[in-house]
């Protein structure tokens, strides 16, 4: 089992081995059509279960890990901006892997990729369901079937999402940074001049500071409302093959976190704190002129989709629509990109 330490950096989950994810806040996209990377609202506060001993259920506490709050059918990509050594990520819905459909696995694999690899990988907006595209991620109760979870496997027992991460071995590890001492030395009297560097995190905004802990004794741990991730629109988005065979990384993950995801009451009943507002209207959004993304490299190329993932149907089948209206953003509004302190979060059983 995974035994290092994972620890939150303000609202950043950093991993060993340089893993930094970011949970971010963004805009529900319309279940039909294909369409950019919308922009982000801000990253999702995160918080220990351990710090909640108290308030949160006992299965949570037996799981460990962290917990944010999600709105039902609020959408969510996940930002890997700082990550800095090469890495295998592997990212789990209900621990049904995101990239190849498959179970959840300790163990990586090429044939098909069961991770990302970083840094290269930017950021994932959702599960690798098409050919250049993934389908957003989208929260939704347990116990009706519409998560990733329930359409694959046919039960909905975790819910959440789940990150293991698998940073180089120590040989590797060490030609890599040899590599990047000597590339280092020979560029320290180059000054930089008008260049764009790793892109940005897409459109991310400050965050609404929280509200203190409410007054009073703290109420008794009790269920809570489960939620997993189902899937919402299709957009522009390649998971990028590896160039690096699974042998340059740890045969073990180097650590693992259970990530619940929290109903906003429940978020202020087990944390005390406000969750973040309601996302801005999309269509109010759009005729602000903010931005949208488009991102390609050239030189990357594009896992294949997962059969298992592209049959996995939206939240919308299941629910109903509730989208208003959309309004496309003009083409003036997509931007082109490209050619620890704290303490540890404690893993459980899961």
């Amino acid at each position: 089992m995974a035994g290092t330490a994972v620890r939150i950096d303000g609202d950043t989950l950093r991993l060993p081995g340089g893993v930094a994810v970011r949970f971010m806040r963004t805009l529900r996209l319309p279940e039909s059509g294909t369409h950019d990377l919308p922009p982000g609202l801000g990253v999702f506060p995160v918080r220990r279960v351990a710090d909640h001993r108290d308030t949160v259920p006992a299965d949570w506490l037996a799981r460990g890990g962290v917990m944010l709050p999600m709105y039902l059918r609020e959408a969510m990509w996940l930002g890997f901006a700082g990550s800095a050594e090469p890495a295998a990520l592997q990212v789990g819905a209900g621990k049904v892997c995101a990239v190849s459909g498959k179970p959840w696995s300790d163990r990586l694999s090429r044939d098909p990729q069961n991770y990302v690899a970083l840094p290269r990988q930017p950021w994932l907006d959702g599960i690798n369901s098409g050919k250049g595209t993934v389908r957003q991620f989208v929260a939704v109760p347990l116990g009706m079937g519409a998560t990733v979870e329930g359409q694959v496997t046919g039960e909905e027992v975790w819910g959440g999402v789940q990150l293991q991460s698998f940073p180089l071995n120590e040989e590797k590890r060490a030609a890599w940074r040899e590599a990047e001492r000597r590339l280092s030395s020979r560029t320290t009297s180059v000054k930089s001049v008008g260049g764009y560097g790793a892109p940005p995190a897409p459109g991310a905004m400050p965050m609404m500071p929280a509200a203190a802990p409410a007054p009073g004794s703290a109420p008794r741990p009790r269920a809570a409302a489960a939620m997993g991730l189902g899937v919402g629109g299709s957009m522009r988005q390649e998971v990028y093959r590896d160039t690096r065979p699974v042998s340059d990384y740890t045969e073990e993950p180097a650590a693992r976190v259970f990530v619940h995801l929290v109903t906003p009451p429940e978020w202020r009943r087990i944390t005390g704190e406000e969750p973040p507002p309601s996302p801005v209207d999309r269509a109010a959004y759009t005729k602000a002129g903010l931005p949208w993304y488009d991102y390609y490299d050239q030189d990357a190329h594009d896992v294949a989709p997962s059969d298992t993932l592209a049959a996995v149907q939206p939240v919308g089948d299941w629910l109903g629509a509730d989208l208003d209206p959309w309004q496309e953003p003009a083409p003036g509004q997509v931007h082109h990109l490209k050619d620890a302190p704290g303490k540890p979060v404690e893993d459980g059983d899961w």
